[in-house]
């Protein structure tokens, strides 16, 4: 696990004066595609580096926040410079210890993008409401059949994504209140927060 750590810290190039974000994502394939297609989209003013680290939510956090110190300690000795924001984005599915994830993350400045049951959940919202709960399996297969891919997203599946963004945030927001409506807690499933993250990379601000 310490790999990461020492090796993704800023250097101090003149691309450090673009903002610099570091996500550990759960999956090795989806997510990391979908991020740097978002990357690439707003290159010109943020970079966003997908750690080569995947594991569950709380191995996930406590990486992140492990990474986060120590390219922190790098900073204060003048040895590059940390990120501008740490996240990890994994889902509910069934994994333990998500509550102890969620402490853990906000305790140490980690921001989280959390899709329950699973990523493809946000990704179906872009094309339709998701009003109840769904198996991770059925909207696994929906999405594949949407997007006619598998885990790995071909650049016409990402193209889809990306120009049905806003659809998607809109419904996501409006399942978190219904939530709150009806008395369900935070993230109950069907919600997603992923589009949280994508704003940050979308607004991100203009290079120094």
């Amino acid at each position: 696990m310490s790999r990461t750590r020492g090796r993704l810290n800023r250097s101090v190039t003149s691309t450090a004066k673009k903002y610099q974000i570091l996500v550990f994502t759960e999956g090795k394939k989806t997510e990391p595609l979908y991020l740097n297609h978002w990357s690439r989209l707003h290159r010109e003013r943020v970079i966003v580096k997908v750690a080569d680290f995947h594991a569950d939510p709380f191995s996930l956090v406590r990486e992140a926040a492990s990474q986060k110190k120590s390219d922190e300690r790098s900073a204060r000795k003048g040895r590059g410079d940390s990120f501008d924001e740490y996240w990890c984005s994994f889902d509910i599915d069934e994994h333990p210890k998500i509550p102890q994830a969620i402490q853990m993350a906000a305790e140490n400045g980690i921001s989280l993008a959390i899709s329950n049951p699973c990523v493809e959940l946000w990704f179906a919202l872009h094309f339709r409401d998701v009003p109840t709960y769904i198996h991770r399996y059925d909207v696994q297969r929906e999405v594949r059949d949407l997007l006619k891919c598998g885990k790995a997203l071909p650049p016409a599946a990402l193209g889809r994504l990306a120009d049905n963004f806003q659809a998607a945030k809109g419904r996501a927001v409006l399942l978190d209140r219904k939530h709150a409506a009806d008395g369900s807690a935070p993230g109950t499933n069907p919600s997603s927060n992923m589009w949280s993250l994508i704003e940050v990379i979308r607004r991100s601000p203009d290079p120094l």
